[in-house]
């Protein structure tokens, strides 16, 4: 599907298109690829900030979340939303029908590699808008494995030269999960095996069945997806050869996954009957077994058709699919390569409308997400406008989301797939907060001036973007507002102030002549006795209308009934608060929640109006209690970081917490633990507050940090011999302690942890007798004033196990190796009389005297050997350097 790097182009690896074009006579131009590089700057990673990377199958089956480093600073924890049914009366197209799927796959913040962040102080990466459109987000990027050094990454370098080990399983952005469930959408990880993206990795290493005829590498796969928090995979399967005699394990291997509970996508790459790679491009006997099995029964839940179908294909596709039983509206899904065409397509989605207009088969993406990776100023702040505009038209047809289609073929996705809600219940709320911003601000005054980005706190999107009606409709534009120093499209002129709370808010502006309803999200909200709707708004530039909310009630779908809003009570900064009492409509449901606008007798001209939160709530009060346990895990004031933590509350009580330093805002996540970079407070306060469902705000937890009456910044530095030597600036008095532990538990629960108690006046100690095996440590400085203060380090790495002589087979001339399992080796070089053997290397860069992790092909690992006599030895060694040698056989006379 792609190459480890962040590769716009189909979903054939480059191997894999000369043998398609031959067997189909058809060109497919590839995508211009480019690497997501590092951000620079202010926004560069930090030195401890946790990241995501990938597995492979032995790391896989190895698989531990206590050993797995940072695993649990990168879990999603918001569970998956229950969406409303089907309201085909409130669509923006009521014929579209309601079940046609859409899933999308696509990069999440961008794949730099090593910056797989939940969320940085960064404006510019990519955030995803149009989860109404979505039913299923999977992660499309590719994640070095755990172990690879960072500086083994050259940026400078062209997409081949990264010399190491990509892994064939790849997560998904747990920021990503997190807004993906809240509104109701799925979230997956990629399975990824192909001839020459992942090395020698092959889909082989997970059918290995145990004792019991189980796959231990599915229940790894469904444990780690349990743990971080998503819901299966997108399986794509791309050796040229799946072995005839492994076509049965691989269907029982997916129907194990799915008997853990996991959705599973496959994608259409192989014949069922004969295991060779195939790319059928419709729904047929040759790859349906892996969907639905006539000896198995159900196995994956869907398939992701290959890309060069056409109206007949989608047609026979569907028409078989209904055949067997299965809904091709919902598991049956025509691929589109949006990554290498953009809006140039050569697949036209109207060959997926059957006879009465409607799709016949659910719609699948890859690289939708090329409105921001292609754009070449997507890390630039002042050119987001523009990403957002493409965005907007790839899925709502146009730019400004208003008036007709854009020119060209591409239509757009809102054409085909229905507008889906989570917003159900009897309370709602919104700050129209996107997941970004140039500044944070709350309560109507700014909280931070720092740039950020986090999609795991990004508000339920506007359902439409947009949709105005009436009279007054034509002159107005809608845009979210980032406040002053955010450079708006060129066909906008209106006051930019920011956000009531959070990074941005939606500004309605232009010229109001008549009446005007802005429809705004798509709802299935129960209205109660003490039912309150309350809004939060701006009029910055005078010419105040009357406003009014613009409900759709499920009795009456065809009818938008208007609620006056009065008595605007002002907040601060511009800002007014009005309540809106609902009580009149108890037993009613709302459909569709909006907002009405009349300019009086006169036009305005200018006109304006902000949101900057809605609230629609029951009369209940869900104000959250004050979080409890808020303490600093690890304050690392030598790199300016700082790790919180807490008791996590359930997400029907509490959908966020903010953590501010002092009254300034540091971030927000739904976890019971925040990472900060940048940090350089010395003393003060933090807060921690529980946000409610109904936007309500807890008491804060706070706490005191004072590190200028503590040691001052810690450092460590580890030796060979096993000493490890902790130092700090200022000396400490008499009952301070040092602590050093292991990063990692081992597999009972255990860190390795020893504690020394420096004398007064000392600013150092001394470890001796630790380990020298390269495993990560903090050391904690905790004086007897002041606030404790830690550092990260890794010890000494001396050791290397030998490559197992068990691991090779020798016979004669004949050859094999497998992998190492040495989580950090780097290269293996085999000698046969003491001279290198060759072995190739993946995207066509040649022989290299030793296999290197990650870059030897499979094939490569069998080699004919110049003499069945010859001596045979075997090198490890490690990133460290260290070296072992193995005598694989010795010469003979």
């Amino acid at each position: 599907m792609a190459r480890p790097a962040l590769a716009r182009r189909s979903v054939l690896a480059a191997v894999s298109v000369v043998t398609a074009l031959t067997a189909a006579c058809i060109s497919a131009p590839m995508a211009s690829a480019s690497d997501t590089l590092p951000w620079e700057g202010k926004s560069a990673k930090g030195a401890n900030q946790p990241y995501q990377h990938g597995y492979s199958a032995t790391t896989l089956l190895d698989w531990d979340p206590r050993t797995d480093t940072d695993a649990g600073r990168l879990r999603a924890r918001i569970p998956l939303q229950k969406r409303a049914g089907a309201d085909p009366a409130t669509q923006r197209n009521p014929d579209l029908p309601a079940e046609t799927q859409n899933l999308t796959l696509a990069g999440d913040y961008g794949n730099a590699f090593f910056e797989s962040h939940p969320y940085t102080n960064e404006f510019s990466q990519y955030l995803f808008n149009y989860w109404q459109y979505t039913d299923a987000y999977a992660s499309w990027h590719g994640m070095p494995t755990e172990g690879v050094p960072e500086d083994s990454y050259d940026p400078s370098a062209e997409w081949t030269q990264r010399w190491f080990e990509f892994g064939s399983v790849n997560l998904p952005n747990p920021g990503y999960t997190n807004a993906a469930h809240r509104n109701g959408a799925r979230s997956l990880g990629t399975v990824f095996f192909s001839d020459n993206d992942r090395g020698p990795q092959s889909y082989g290493e997970l059918l290995v069945r145990d004792k019991k005829g189980d796959f231990p590498a599915a229940r790894k796969l469904a444990e780690v997806a349990h743990y971080f928090g998503f819901d299966g995979y997108f399986f794509n399967q791309e050796q040229s050869q799946v072995a005839p005699e492994d076509v049965d394990d691989y269907m029982d291997f997916l129907a194990a996954l799915r008997a853990e509970g996991l959705y599973v996508q496959w994608y259409d790459s192989v014949d069922a009957g004969t295991g060779k790679k195939l790319y059928e491009n419709e729904f047929t006997s040759r790859n349906a077994p892996f969907i639905q099995n006539s000896e198995r029964g159900p196995l994956a839940d869907s398939i992701f058709l290959n890309y060069w179908w056409n109206h007949k294909k989608l047609t026979d596709s569907a028409a078989y699919a209904t055949s067997l039983g299965v809904n091709p509206r919902r598991q049956v899904f025509a691929g589109v390569e949006a990554g290498t065409y953009q809006f140039d397509q050569p697949y036209d989605l109207d060959d997926d409308l059957g006879d009465d207009g409607k799709p016949m088969n659910a719609i699948a993406t890859l690289g939708a997400d090329f409105v921001h990776s292609d754009y070449e100023h997507k890390t630039e702040d002042d050119h987001q406008s523009t990403v957002f505009d493409r965005e907007r038209r790839w899925w709502t047809g146009t730019s400004t989301g208003t008036g007709s289609a854009a020119d060209g073929q591409w239509k757009d996705m809102s054409s085909y797939i229905a507008e889906r809600t989570a917003i159900t219940g009897s309370t709602f709320a919104t700050t129209f907060n996107t997941g970004h911003g140039l500044g944070y601000w709350s309560d109507g005054a700014r909280a931070s001036d720092r740039e950020w980005g986090n999609i795991g706190i990004q508000d339920t999107p506007v359902t439409w973007q947009w949709w105005l009606q009436g009279a007054g409709a034509d002159g107005l534009q809608v845009d979210y507002d980032y406040g002053p120093d955010y450079v708006t499209a060129d066909r906008f002129h209106y006051d930019r102030i920011g956000a009531y709370e959070g990074g941005s808010s939606l500004a309605v502006s232009g010229k109001l002549s008549g009446d005007a309803v802005l429809r705004l999200y798509k709802t299935d909200l129960k209205v109660v006795d003490g039912s309150k709707v309350k809004l939060t708004y701006a009029q910055p530039s005078g010419g105040d209308a009357d406003l009014s909310l613009a409900l759709v009630l499920k009795s009456d779908p065809k009818k938008t009934v208007r609620v006056p809003i009065k008595a605007a009570k002002s907040v601060r900064g511009g800002w007014r608060t009005a309540t809106v009492d609902l009580s009149d409509y108890a037993g009613e449901t709302v459909s569709t929640l909006g907002l009405g606008l009349t300019p009086g007798a006169d036009p305005i001209d200018h006109f304006q109006l902000n949101l900057g939160a809605l609230a629609l709530s029951d009369g209940a009060d869900h104000t959250p209690a004050a979080p409890t346990g808020f303490h600093i895990d690890q304050a690392l004031t030598s790199t300016d970081e700082l790790n919180l933590g807490w008791h996590l509350d359930d997400y029907k009580d509490v959908v966020r917490y903010d953590v501010y330093a002092d009254g300034t805002y540091l971030g927000g996540v739904y976890d019971d633990t925040f990472y900060a970079k940048d940090f350089t407070g010395t003393h003060g306060r933090l807060q921690l507050v529980a946000v409610g469902k109904d936007g309500s705000k807890s008491r804060p937890a706070t706490i005191g940090y004072d590190f200028a009456h503590g040691p001052g910044d810690v450092t460590a530095k580890a030796s060979k011999d096993g000493t490890v030597t902790v130092s700090w600036d200022e000396p400490v008095s008499s009952g301070a302690s040092v602590t050093l532990a292991a990063e990692d538990e081992d597999r009972a629960g255990h860190r390795r942890r020893v504690v020394l108690h420096p004398g007064r006046g000392e600013t150092s100690a001394t470890f001796r007798n630790m380990p020298v095996d390269g495993g990560a440590f903090v050391a904690t400085v905790n004086p007897a004033g002041g606030t404790a203060v830690a550092t990260t380090g890794t010890f000494a790495d001396t050791e290397i196990e030998a490559y197992p002589k068990s691991a090779a087979e020798l016979s004669g001339t004949s050859l094999t190796l497998t992998q190492p399992t040495l989580a950090d080796w780097h290269t293996l070089t085999v000698y046969e009389n003491g001279k290198p053997i060759p072995f190739d290397t993946t995207y066509s860069q040649g022989e290299r005297d030793r296999v290197i992790h990650g870059r030897t092909t499979l094939h490569a690992l069998s080699v004919t050997l110049a003499s069945a006599r010859s001596k045979v030895t075997a090198v490890l060694e490690d990133y460290a350097g260290n070296q072992a040698e193995t005598v694989l056989r010795e010469a003979t006379d």
